[in-house]
Formats: structure tokens, sequence, C-alpha cells
């Protein structure tokens, strides 16, 4: 048996799997819900929501990379992404050293549209916080959920990982909470903080 060959049982395997799977589906229905219901008011859909925040994070992705850190599609991406140019909301454009790919930029309204929706996000109203709210209270912190990241990298890869932490990033350096909502914060101000 070679070194990278483990031992483990096929039950075993089934077991992670299905668990995975079902926590997985749970969740996911729970968020699914959820972001539906904070979107509502902005007459946009889950993916349309989420090539909006991928553009507005990646500053200038191509349909390549919206389709690839949105988990979805390619085609997916790029309908979505055309419905969000036919609102006003998106530019598409080509590169002169790559014409084959089609890029997307947030508008001004489209920006305006992301920040508005950022600055309603309400916690009590979403069940996975207010599911690791016990945890948070008992730890002092909110799960790290290492291991899920962990399994994430090894099926997407580290582009993927790198892309997840700076919309992270970004909201860490980019926004202040002010009264109860997050607000973007201008750029004279980011300079000096």
């Amino acid at each position: 048996m070679g070194m990278t060959e483990k031992q483990y049982s096929l039950k075993e395997a089934m077991i992670f799997s299905q668990r995975i799977t079902q926590l997985s589906k749970a969740l996911w229905k729970s968020i699914e819900k959820d972001w539906q219901q904070w979107i509502k008011p902005y007459d946009l859909n889950i993916n349309e929501h989420h090539i909006l925040w991928i553009a507005y994070h990646l500053n200038g992705a191509s349909i390549s990379d919206v389709a690839k850190f949105g988990v979805m599609h390619v085609s997916t991406a790029f309908n979505f992404s055309k419905k969000l140019e036919e609102r006003g909301l998106l530019n598409f454009s080509k590169k002169e050293n790559d014409k084959r790919n089609t890029y997307i930029q947030l508008t001004d309204k489209g920006e305006e549209i992301l920040l508005q929706s950022m600055e309603t996000y309400q916690p009590k109203e979403n069940a996975v916080y207010s599911g690791a709210l016990p945890l948070r209270d008992l730890y002092g912190k909110f799960p790290e959920i290492i291991e899920m990241m962990a399994i994430v990298r090894n099926i997407y890869g580290e582009d993927f990982m790198e892309i997840f932490e700076r919309s992270f990033h970004n909201i860490e350096s980019e926004f202040v909470e002010e009264n109860g909502t997050l607000k973007k914060v201008k750029k004279t101000e980011q300079n000096l903080v």
C-alpha cells in the first residue's frame, strides 16, 4: 500500500458524507430563506445579490471569476449578470489584452443597492446567526468553522479561500457600525483609519 493510501471503512466514509450532506442541506434551507427575505426589498434574487457582492469585492471580476467564487455555472453567472446590466447595476466590458473573457463592474447604482442591502441586514432575522449565538455566549466568539473551511479549501482551492477571506477583510476595513447599521466608510475617513 502506498503512502498516500489511507485505511478507512466504507461505512465510516458513508456516515461522514451523509452527515455533511444532511447538515449542509438543513443549513442551506435556512440560509436561503433568510437571504431571500433580506434582499426582497431590492427586487433581487440570491444569485443576483451574490453577483453584486462578488463584483464589489473583486472589483473587475470576469464572468469566470463570478462563476467560480459564486459556486455557479458560467451560464448562470452570465445570465444573471446580464439581467443586472439591463437594470443598470453592472457594466460589461472586455479588456484589450483579453478579448475572450467578459468582465463586470458595479455601476454607482449597483454599489448603492448592495450597500443599502448591507445597511438593512438584521442579525436577529438570521437563523444561522441566532443558532450560533449560544456558542458565542459560551465561548466569547462565533464558531470559526475551521474544519469546514479546510474541507472547502481542499475542494475549491486556495484561490477560492483567498477571495472568501478578502470579502470579510473588506467588510472589516471598509465599514463601520453606526446606530445599529453598517455604513461604508468615506474614502477620506478610510485613509485615516
